[in-house]
């Protein structure tokens, strides 16, 4: 069944055309086309103007499944108006019959076609657009019509053709192209013409029937193809170049516009099966693994991390280090950094020597119940335009992109994302996606070929950055997924509902994650065996004491001399660390590990290294001695002061250093003879703020201001055609009335409770058509209802340029 439009008689105009709609219909059509609203037109002419423009147009266009762009497509070849059954037997199928009106109603919706059924009419810019032409060929391989072939043929060379197909002789061009026209148009006679065609002749028609159309020749053609120009089956377009005629092309077609027609969207297809709950448990793992891996990224640039570049962004050599720390490659290592600074955990700090450190934000998100901390870097990536796929990749000037730069932002990202996870969560719980499925169904949906390419990337990126946040498991979307994607799936103002699937995403992941753990199992080879995730203090601590040797499903600490030195100098005793391990260990302490400790603390702090520039004093002048002896102190340039005092020109730091390289175990000390407790100095940024997503075109409009837009149009449009008692004036300018007429019309008016039409010049200067219903006049101002804003309101009546009563019937 086809689609009608109800209205009381065909209109001429698209303007005409939405004044016909209803509010519900005018909403749809600017939530489809919101840069429509920028800024709020002043009636519907206007806005259908505006719906014309070459920039809107293409956008809308764009936005088009692949189905409505061939019906869009094959309007663009009809004869114009077309009908709607013309417009079906262009596009034949066994599914186009249901699909067909649901792409017919979405382009009138979004105001690219007007008209009713017996008169559909294509928005002329996107005709435009879509005809065909030889520098844009049309998507469905028709070249131009007869008439528009041989517009430049003389009147002689038509009655020739028109001869040569055996039409009566004409008195004038344009009825012999009438009858060239009628011919090619009517199926009978013109089989009955390619009947006695050349077999040549018909291989070259069939060769060009489905596009290109054009072809060349020589300047001396062969016969079969003098044949095809004698009758207008192939026109000269350029000296060698010829075309076939839209009307043939179309009866060798069968009366088809396209080769191919896919009504029906690409079924997402699923690859492999797994039960739901060993994919909940995969994706939980692996959103906790995400966050131990920011803590730890960040943990990394504590005491301030890599340079900033000067031209923004983290330097390769930066990026591997930090692919190193974090176990994994460069892309990956790119993809941590970004979600980190995407949800405002990390930024630059903005000083002279510019560096990246973790922000303020970074120690609250710290204090979050784990679930609060995975929803904070979900929710972030989710809406992120920063694009970490591209890092490695070259801009459009050939510079490379870089982590955390700019020109990483590409505004289709998070529409991509949720779309890519709602086909997934369109298929059967635990269901893994075919991924050339789910771009083929992406290719169809916004089959454009500007953003094409870059839509398939952010669909394989979708799928494998989902896999390593946690969002999926095993390929397949978590229930804790699902949920938080209705929660960002939901309409703009409805903050209620997603603060509710919010928290039910955090219920269904909580049981999932694992417990963090008091103890670990110390071994005798100096070595302690953390078998989950530890508490928070418990980890910091022992990564003072230890080193970590690998990570896993459980990780491995290594004690070493450094190590404990590390706790030492962090101003631990040997009796704190022995009741640390003792409280911790669920196995008792190795005597191995005891002796360590004991042994780095007997001999750290013996040596203290001060300021002299530095030197070094001992109670035991046996040990000063040993080192003066050393070969290796020679260039430490050391020389002794007293009996238990040594001194050089090196700074301390360096003195240290180097006696612990010469296996001492000295401790450095304040200026009162303390000794110097060392710890990180963890490094923050000033408060930042997380990265604004770039929008893609204009924002959404709510329902407040889809419901002000429209009453503001409405009320322009009753301004600029509702019929006057007084006839407006002339160009389009506001009306012109003297101040006393101003004042007695308005006065009038308050007690009548007529309607009237205004002139209106506001402070700025800025001029407006406004139809208001006065309610008082005092003291040079008037208050009315306005019906351009929906409320009332009150107008300095020196700034009314005019006024015009309205017809009874129009207000």
């Amino acid at each position: 069944m086809s689609p009608n439009e109800q209205t009381p008689a065909a209109p001429r105009s698209l303007a005409e055309a939405l004044r016909g709609r209803d509010d519900t219909s005018l909403a749809r059509l600017l939530r489809a086309r919101p840069d429509l609203l920028g800024p709020v037109p002043n009636d519907l002419t206007q806005l259908a103007t505006r719906a014309g423009t070459r920039a809107s147009v293409i956008r809308a266009l764009d936005r088009l499944d692949r189905f409505t762009q061939q019906v869009a497509q094959a309007l663009a070849v009809a004869p114009e108006p077309a009908t709607y059954d013309g417009l079906a037997a262009l596009l034949p199928g066994p599914d186009t019959e249901e699909a067909l009106p649901r792409a017919v109603a979405t382009l009138r919706e979004q105001a690219l076609v007007w008209g009713g059924d017996d008169q559909l009419r294509l928005v002329r810019t996107a005709r435009e657009l879509l005809v065909p032409t030889p520098q844009h060929p049309s998507p469905t391989g028709l070249g131009p019509t007869v008439a528009e072939a041989t517009a430049g043929m003389s009147p002689g060379r038509v009655q020739e053709i028109v001869a040569a197909a055996g039409l009566p002789s004409t008195h004038d061009p344009v009825s012999a192209l009438a009858a060239l026209t009628a011919l090619f148009t009517d199926p009978e006679r013109m089989s009955a013409l390619l009947d006695d065609a050349p077999a040549e002749a018909i291989d070259v028609l069939n060769r060009l029937v489905w596009g290109p159309p054009y072809g060349q020749v020589t300047a001396r053609p062969a016969a079969h193809l003098r044949w095809l120009l004698d009758r207008a089956l192939l026109v000269p377009t350029n000296p060698g170049t010829v075309v076939l005629p839209r009307e043939a092309a179309l009866h060798l077609r069968g009366g088809r516009a396209h080769r191919t027609l896919e009504p029906l969207p690409p079924e997402v297809a699923a690859r492999t099966e797994h039960r739901p709950q060993v994919v909940d448990a995969t994706a939980a793992a692996q959103a906790y693994t995400a966050l131990d891996t920011v803590e730890e990224l960040l943990k990394d640039w504590d005491e301030g991390g890599p340079a900033v570049l000067r031209a923004g962004g983290l330097s390769v050599r930066d990026l591997k280090r930090t692919a190193a720390a974090l176990d994994t490659d460069e892309q990956t290592a790119a993809f941590w950094v970004e979600l980190a600074y995407a949800a405002g955990l990390l930024a630059s700090d903005g000083e002279a020597d510019e560096r990246y450190a973790a922000t303020p934000a970074y120690d609250e998100w710290l204090e979050r119940p784990p679930v609060e901390r995975w929803t904070r870097l979900a929710t972030a990536w989710l809406a992120a335009t920063r694009t970490s796929g591209l890092v490695g990749g070259r801009d459009g000037k050939d510079r490379t992109l870089s982590a955390l730069g700019p020109h990483l932002d590409r505004s289709a990202a998070p529409e991509v994302r949720r779309h890519v996870l709602g086909l997934l969560a369109s298929l059967p719980d635990g269901a893994e996606p075919d991924p050339e499925s789910v771009t083929a169904r992406l290719t169809w949906e916004r089959p454009s070929p500007a953003t094409l390419d870059l839509r398939t990337r952010l669909a394989r990126w979708t799928l494998a950055e989902a896999e390593l946040l946690g969002f999926t498991g095993r390929g397949a979307l978590s229930a804790h997924g699902r949920a938080l994607l209705s929660a960002h799936s939901a309409a703009p103002d409805a903050s209620a509902e997603s603060a509710v699937a919010v928290a039910r995403a955090e219920k269904l992941l909580a049981p999932l994650l694992p417990e963090p753990l008091d103890h670990v199992l110390l071994q005798a080879d100096l070595t302690a065996v953390a078998p989950g995730p530890l508490e928070r203090p418990l980890g910091e601590a022992l990564a003072v004491l230890a080193d970590v040797e690998s990570k896993g499903g459980a990780t491995v600490y290594r004690f070493t001399p450094g190590s404990v030195r590390r706790a030492l100098d962090a101003g631990r005793t040997a009796t704190d660390l022995h009741a640390f391990l003792a409280a911790h260990s669920r196995t008792p302490v190795p005597q191995p590990l005891a002796y360590l400790i004991d042994d780095v603390a007997r001999r750290h702090g013996h040596l203290r290294i001060g300021a002299a520039s530095a030197y070094v004093r001992c109670d035991d002048d046996a040990v000063l001695g040993e080192i003066l002896a050393d070969k290796r102190s020679a260039g430490l340039r050391l020389r002794r002061l007293a009996p238990t005092v040594l001194a050089t020109q090196a700074d301390p730091g360096t003195l240290l250093e180097g006696l612990r390289a010469m296996g001492f175990a000295p401790a450095a000390e304040t200026a009162e003879g303390d000794v110097l407790i060392t710890r990180a100095h963890a490094h923050r940024t000033p408060p930042r703020t997380a990265p604004e997503p770039v929008p893609d075109g204009p924002p959404l409009p709510d329902d407040t201001l889809l419901g002000a837009a429209i009453r503001a149009i409405r009320a322009g449009d009753t301004a600029a055609t509702a019929p006057r008692k007084q006839a407006p004036a002339a160009n389009g300018e506001l009306p012109r009335t003297s101040p006393a007429d101003t004042l007695a019309t308005v006065q009038a008016a308050v007690l009548t409770g007529d309607t009237l039409w205004i002139g209106y010049v506001n402070a700025e200067g800025s001029a407006s058509q406004r139809v208001i219903a006065p309610i008082r006049v005092e003291g040079g101002f008037v208050t009315a209802y306005d019906h351009t804003a929906d409320e009332v309101r009150t107008y300095p009546l020196h700034r009314v340029t005019g006024v015009a009563e309205l017809e009874p019937d129009s207000g």
